[in-house]
């Protein structure tokens, strides 16, 4: 791993060719998994904020399942999460010829909300654990490899396109445009010490 102010990253992100591919996994991150996307306890205002804009774009099932649960579920104690319906699909999924997509993100595209989705759907696929509180609090930054995400790989080598670079608005979103810079030069830095060089189709 290596580190960028108070965030450690993994070494995974040296090589990783990512370009999320939807016409091969469907925006199956929105449908697929154990619970909804993790919140950030601020965000929980941001969704309740967005509902009131895309609510008529929702599914009448996921109407049905915030009506009975709200937009997000979980406490202080265990985390914050986006409500899914059924422990599958998010409530916010609309789709698209089958394609699942963000009714919140479409919005914002929109010009309809400033919010843009939460950040842990952005940030995916990596994760972010913190650990420690305050000052102190150290965040680590981990590469998550799902099959669902595999056609993204190929596609990255196919356009030139890292992880790391996918990803930098969303980690601009968390961290900061600087920070960013940062992390980019510490990458080449990386990459150089243990003499990696990403390759691309050609």
């Amino acid at each position: 791993m290596f580190s960028v102010d108070h965030v450690l990253v993994s070494d995974a992100l040296l090589d990783a060719p990512f370009a999320c591919n939807l016409g091969a996994c469907l925006g199956g991150c929105c449908v697929v998994g154990d619970s909804g996307a993790p919140l950030e306890a601020h965000e929980r205002d941001d969704i309740e904020l967005a509902l009131e804009v895309v609510r008529p774009k929702l599914r009448p099932d996921a109407l049905a399942t915030i009506d009975q649960k709200g937009p997000w579920t979980g406490s202080e104690r265990e985390g914050y999460a986006v409500t899914t319906v059924n422990d599958a699909e998010c409530v916010f999924v609309v789709y698209e010829k089958g394609v699942a997509k963000c009714a919140i993100q479409q919005a914002h595209w929109r010009g309809q909300i400033e919010f843009e989705k939460p950040l842990s759907c952005h940030l995916y696929p990596i994760r972010v654990e913190t650990f420690g509180d305050g000052e102190d609090a150290i965040e680590v930054i981990n590469y998550e490899t799902i099959d669902l995400c595999r056609p993204a790989i190929p596609h990255g080598r196919r356009t030139g396109t890292q992880l790391a670079d996918f990803l930098a608005h969303p980690l601009s979103r968390r961290y900061g445009p600087e920070w960013v810079e940062r992390f980019q030069e510490a990458l080449a830095e990386r990459r150089d010490a243990l003499d990696i060089r990403p390759e691309t189709d050609t």
